[in-house]
């Protein structure tokens, strides 16, 4: 562990491998797990053990097709930063439409003006450039769409869509990877191999922790191993928050309770203030979340959160937390799911984001 923060991609050895492998035959995939699994930290890693020029791409942010063309050009720049490089894409881009302007001050743009039923040739240029710079740099390039089903809210008839999985599957340098919260059902119908990211194993979770403590000479008392292991429920997100939480407690000396520290010891007392002050500063966050829910979806949230289940279907269950059987109990199963705050049956339907179930049990006790 560093001054700053611990790595950010916890276990995943064997999924790193074969992502990896998977870059390296061309490959293109879909990474799907709740958020704070390590979906993008996953492909940057295997970008990165494969010489790859990774763009990252939060299809959120386009708004249009325009915005989206912007959005494209502005992180394909962001991976070509040499001197050398900026000028082989201008000598490039010589008799295309589209122009490398370098008029501000350390940040180039590639600018273009065509009426927006000319915008595919903007598109077809950009999508080219990664290419052919690949094979000039003889290296890789990963596209990570993030949020990719927002395209649909201004690609109406799906050319866009279409079009890019075509291109990007031809291309021989380019790996293309969608990172989303559940597997959608055209994939059975593409060629993308699908990674799903489960909760860690406890031991997996465990080793990571104790190797962040035992480079600071810091070691757990047993009980308060498994109490931080208890908070974070294979949750790497939440593992993350907590042990920078813990450690930067430790490094203010803020806390009396670090002062009864003896021997290098983290005791159990350190790892109860230190969540507690973080699901205060993420109280904010979790309120949030939960008013936007509809009222449905909110009510089985709250009792996944006060009373696990693997069978919220189950007659006693819907009775006790008095839901609604039937369709409305399971779309909001479903919807839960797809804005990855709980995981699907096969995990047991349990939360994805642990600390909000610890909020939700404090707040509803």
């Amino acid at each position: 562990m560093t001054d700053s923060a611990p790595s950010l991609l916890i276990g995943r050895s064997a999924e790193l491998h074969q992502v990896s492998q998977i870059f390296e035959a061309d490959g293109d995939l879909m990474v799907a797990g709740v958020p704070g699994s390590g979906r993008r930290s996953l492909i940057r890693q295997a970008a990165q053990a494969v010489g790859g020029k990774l763009i990252d791409i939060d299809c959120l942010r386009a708004t249009t097709s325009s915005r989206f063309l912007e959005l494209l050009a502005e992180k394909i720049l962001d991976v070509i930063v040499e001197p050398t490089e900026l000028a082989w894409v201008e000598q490039w881009l010589s008799n295309l439409p589209v122009v490398l302007d370098r008029g501000l001050p350390q940040r180039c743009r590639l600018v273009w003006s065509v009426p927006n039923r000319e915008e595919w040739q903007i598109l077809r240029v950009l999508l080219s450039l990664p290419q052919s710079l690949a094979e000039h740099l003889d290296c890789r390039v990963v596209f990570m769409f993030q949020n990719f089903p927002h395209i649909r809210s201004w690609d109406r008839t799906g050319h866009w869509e279409t079009y890019l999985r075509q291109e990007v599957k031809r291309q021989s340098r380019v790996n293309y990877v969608i990172v989303a919260t559940i597997v959608e059902p055209w994939v059975a119908e593409s060629n993308l191999q699908v990674f799903k990211l489960p909760p860690l194993p406890r031991s997996e979770m465990q080793i990571w922790v104790e190797e962040v403590f035992w480079t600071k000479a810091l070691k757990f008392e047993v009980d308060a191993l498994e109490l931080l292991l208890d908070y974070v429920q294979g949750h790497p997100g939440s593992a993350v928050s907590l042990v920078q939480r813990l450690w930067l407690e430790y490094r203010s000396g803020s806390s009396d309770r670090w002062i009864e520290t003896t021997a290098g010891f983290i005791q159990l007392h350190h790892v109860n203030h230190a969540t507690l002050s973080l699901v205060e500063d993420l109280s904010l966050t979790f309120e949030s979340l939960l008013l936007l829910l509809p009222p449905i979806q909110a009510r089985v949230l709250e009792s996944l959160a006060i009373d696990p289940t693997d069978s919220p279907h189950a007659r006693q269950y819907v009775r006790k937390h008095q839901l609604s059987r039937g369709g409305g109990l399971q779309g909001a199963l479903a919807g839960l799911e797809q804005k990855g705050l709980i995981y699907s049956a096969e995990y047991g339907y349990q939360l994805a984001m642990p600390l909000m179930a610890f909020w939700l049990k404090h707040r509803l006790s």
